[in-house]
């Protein structure tokens, strides 16, 4: 098997240094990710990390509160294409704006199917600032009638 696997779409990298790099690129345990996590735990908030979706087992909430039906994703600003953050490709360009594209219908497509069976999906951008990110996190949990998250939430307003 090839570097690319069996997908013969995908193009070659400009050179090794963007292979390099991209290779390099984390999908789980993220920088943001992790800062998210340890300040829930540090609030006493307790979650599962990287479970398969419900009807969707190759589709991954980043956090997930299983017993509140939340499942919060960490975005990347290029991967999810960030509207604040949202830069065109120079390189294969065409291909990597049919991958974003394609990244965010299947966002939307996991939103609706979560909502759906009753659950909350909560994206949060990897730029937001890890408090506004834990109260995103709070209000949906208080709305979903998590008592920890109850309680901060009322103390908050």
């Amino acid at each position: 098997m090839g570097d690319r696997g069996n997908r013969t779409d995908v193009p070659p990298p400009r050179d090794a240094n963007v292979r390099r790099v991209m290779r390099a690129q984390r999908s789980v345990d993220t920088a943001p990710e992790l800062a998210l996590r340890r300040a829930l735990h540090k609030m006493g908030f307790r979650y599962r990390v990287n479970l398969p979706l419900p009807t969707m087992r190759r589709r991954r909430a980043d956090i997930t509160f299983v017993r509140w039906r939340t499942a919060v994703f960490v975005q990347g600003c290029f991967w999810h294409a960030c509207p604040e953050h949202r830069h065109a490709p120079k390189h294969n360009a065409e291909w990597w704006w049919r991958k974003l594209d394609d990244n965010t219908r299947r966002d939307r497509d996991t939103d609706a199917t979560l909502l759906r069976l009753g659950w909350h999906p909560l994206r949060v951008w990897e730029h937001e600032a890890v408090e506004d990110a834990v109260y995103k996190v709070v209000e949906v949990l208080a709305y979903q009638g998590h008592p920890r998250a109850r309680r901060l939430d009322q103390g908050a307003g």
